[in-house]
């Protein structure tokens, strides 16, 4: 048996703890190792991820905190009324985590690409959402989302490292990787791997240029995207989601918040699904390769 390092966590977490619950709705991918290990805290409701929410719901009314799987699609639109009355009226500590979100819906079609899912999530009053950028920060920051007694939307995400990280893991603060007068690209999730090559490829060019992982899109850490702001003569965001909603949205409210200004380029999906495909023919199609978003870059400075 092979376990993967989140479930290898799960497994720590559910031992040093009676209130952890492991839930799906028939999608076992990231947890199909669990039922034979902890069976007395696994639960399949079989696919009907609006009774998986019921259902957790009330665990977390008894004490317990259940962590919830389902693709990210099923989990955040056909689930979303009960995750916003059962979970996030009363402010239940119930974790949901969205699988293939964003473009690593890569091969499906629209019905199964959540690219309004942040949207939705953040609307929710008191929903932390939260964007791993790889394995390494999703298995970093199990222990602490768990801990925390607010509802998360969690992006899952299990491929390798997209860089060095330099911070660990911290509620509502945002990796910041570098520091530039030119320009500085904010993103978040597996995207961060493209926008660190479209650094490189933009420093080549004699650019100074900053990179923010935001980590989470809520609470989004307002002091580093002003900072960003002050420093650079243009930011960029990049993410595999609706310009609508996203982190896009959320730097344009806080800089109204703030009454500050800046220069911004938009870089997501605008008002459309994308052309289902392998991940590279993905990013390649629809302009996310490093290379690609580095020329949208040159083009707009």
């Amino acid at each position: 048996m092979q376990l993967g390092r989140y479930e290898e966590i799960l497994i720590d977490l559910a031992r040093k703890s009676d209130r952890l619950m492991v839930m799906t709705a028939e999608n076992r991918a990231a947890i199909r190792n669990l039922p034979g290990i902890i069976p007395e805290r696994f639960i399949d409701v079989g696919i009907c991820e609006q009774t998986m929410i019921g259902a957790a719901a009330g665990l977390a009314l008894r004490g317990r905190t259940p962590i919830v799987h389902a693709l990210a699609t099923f989990l955040a639109f056909r689930a979303y009324e009960f995750i916003r009355t059962d979970v996030g009226i009363p402010g239940l500590p119930v974790k949901l985590v969205g699988a293939v979100a964003g473009f690593l819906s890569d091969g499906n079609g629209p019905t199964h690409q959540a690219l309004e899912d942040l949207s939705l999530m953040r609307g929710i009053p008191g929903m932390h959402v939260f964007c791993p950028a790889d394995e390494d920060e999703l298995v970093g920051a199990l222990p602490t989302l768990i801990e925390n007694p607010a509802p998360w939307y969690v992006r899952y995400n299990v491929l390798p490292a997209a860089v060095p990280h330099t911070a660990p893991f911290q509620v509502g603060k945002a990796e910041v990787l570098a520091q530039g007068k030119d320009v500085t690209l904010l993103t978040y999730g597996f995207l961060l791997r493209e926008a660190a090559k479209a650094k490189e490829l933009l420093e080549a060019q004699h650019l100074s240029v900053g990179l923010v992982n935001m980590r989470m899109l809520k609470p989004l850490d307002e002091a580093a995207v002003l900072a960003a702001a002050k420093q650079s003569s243009l930011l960029v965001t990049i993410e595999d989601h609706f310009q609508t909603g996203g982190l896009y949205s959320a730097l344009g409210e806080t800089m109204l918040k703030h009454r500050q200004s800046a220069r911004v380029l938009p870089i997501a999906l605008e008002e459309r699904w994308f052309k289902p495909g392998l991940l590279p023919d993905v990013l390649e199609h629809e302009g996310f390769t490093g290379a690609k978003l580095a020329q949208r870059i040159v083009r707009a400075l």
